[in-house]
């Protein structure tokens, strides 16, 4: 088991940004590939980013291209999510997930284990 609890969601006006951290605990998390999703109001879930067990490779949701920054500190079991020039249209709960298999996966059913989520409101 992997348990992820995710922090750093508020409320920000549109061009701020916010960094958003998912902790990990139980098992060793540092081979598995973390990704970050995002449920918007009345939307369905939807991927924003994914890092490799090595963080050598990442892809990202063509939304938040150029935007957002996901890294991970395998020392301190940490994935980030540094968002910049946030616009209203990135309101939603972001979660973190973690998933077993380490591919770089853009499909949240490939994930195995999922964070809480934390709030994220961007005002215009």
């Amino acid at each position: 088991q992997v348990q992820l609890v995710e922090s750093g969601g508020g409320l920000v006006q549109a061009g701020g940004s916010l960094r958003l951290s998912c902790a990990a605990s139980g098992r060793t998390y540092n081979y598995y590939a973390m990704g970050w999703f995002r449920r918007p109001p009345g939307k369905e879930r939807e991927f924003v980013a994914v890092i490799s067990w090595s963080g050598g490779n990442t892809d990202y949701a063509d939304s938040v291209k150029g935007r957002f920054t996901i890294s991970r500190d395998n020392a301190k079991n940490t994935v980030y999510l540094q968002m910049n020039s946030l616009k209203p249209e990135d309101t939603a709960v972001y979660y973190c997930a973690a998933g077993v298999g380490g591919g770089l996966s853009r499909r949240y059913q490939e994930y195995d284990y999922w964070g809480q989520g934390t709030q994220v409101t961007v005002s215009s």
